[in-house]
């Protein structure tokens, strides 16, 4: 008779999880924690990262927390140097923090375009580039980007944030031919309406018209990709790479 004996996915593996104190970012960290991770809670509010931090704790997790505003390269390479001081590694890689800024294009203004760019393209890159040496030094490691189904799709009046989840793609395809042959997995994440509280501020007729929408008829819940997060950064999706998967509920078709 063959036993099957269950371990925890992520034992000891070292997480960076950006904008994790809330929504996805925060239900990631407590399923990497769950899952054994050594998980690095990184945000901009101190308040919520202690929360984080608990929770992780908590579950019985080794967590470090941490402000960091990953437009700003000099925080992000310092946070990079502290875990890799204290740890030695750095096994995964959650690029997940991301906002919103909406307007058509006729009305949308320069700042709003510039800002959503900078936090979810330009921020994906800073941290994924400061990861990147010591993954390749250790000759392992996973990096998870946070897409999304506008950035397949496209959508009405987020003209910058389908920009940054359409660029995010072509950052995984590029990032897995450059660092795959030197054992670094690459993948990406491309939720569709979930429950967070970016979508709690939805109108009630909104987010009705986005529930009738999906083929599962409701919203999706944090857990459900944070699920995936934590299956691909396992050694169980060793040999995905370069992908792009979609958590919408079937939305699309």
């Amino acid at each position: 008779m063959t036993v099957i004996i269950m371990t925890a996915r992520l034992t000891n593996k070292v997480s960076i999880i950006t904008g994790s104190a809330q929504g996805i970012g925060l239900a990631t960290a407590l399923k990497f924690a769950a899952e054994g991770a050594i998980v690095v809670v990184c945000d901009v509010k101190q308040a919520g990262i202690d929360e984080a931090v608990a929770q992780c704790r908590a579950l019985g997790a080794t967590t470090e927390g941490f402000v960091m505003d990953v437009t700003q390269r000099p925080m992000v390479d310092d946070v990079v140097a502290q875990i890799l001081a204290k740890y030695g590694r750095i096994d995964v890689l959650v690029n997940n923090a991301g906002i919103t800024q909406d307007s058509r294009l006729q009305k949308m203004t320069a700042e709003q375009f510039d800002r959503v760019i900078d936090v979810n393209l330009r921020g994906v890159f800073n941290c994924a580039q400061a990861v990147a040496d010591s993954m390749v030094a250790q000759g392992s490691g996973v990096i998870l980007n946070a897409s999304s189904v506008v950035g397949l799709y496209g959508n009405f009046g987020q003209t910058n944030y389908a920009a940054t989840k359409f660029g995010v793609i072509g950052f995984t395809k590029t990032w897995c031919r450059e660092l795959g042959p030197k054992g670094v997995r690459i993948n990406a994440v491309a939720p569709g309406y979930i429950g967070t509280p970016m979508a709690a501020a939805m109108p009630d007729k909104v987010l009705a018209e986005l529930r009738a929408k999906v083929h599962l008829r409701r919203v999706g819940k944090p857990e459900e990709v944070a699920n995936v997060y934590a299956f691909l950064a396992s050694d169980e999706a060793s040999y995905i790479n370069g992908e792009v998967i979609e958590v919408s509920g079937g939305i699309s078709l």
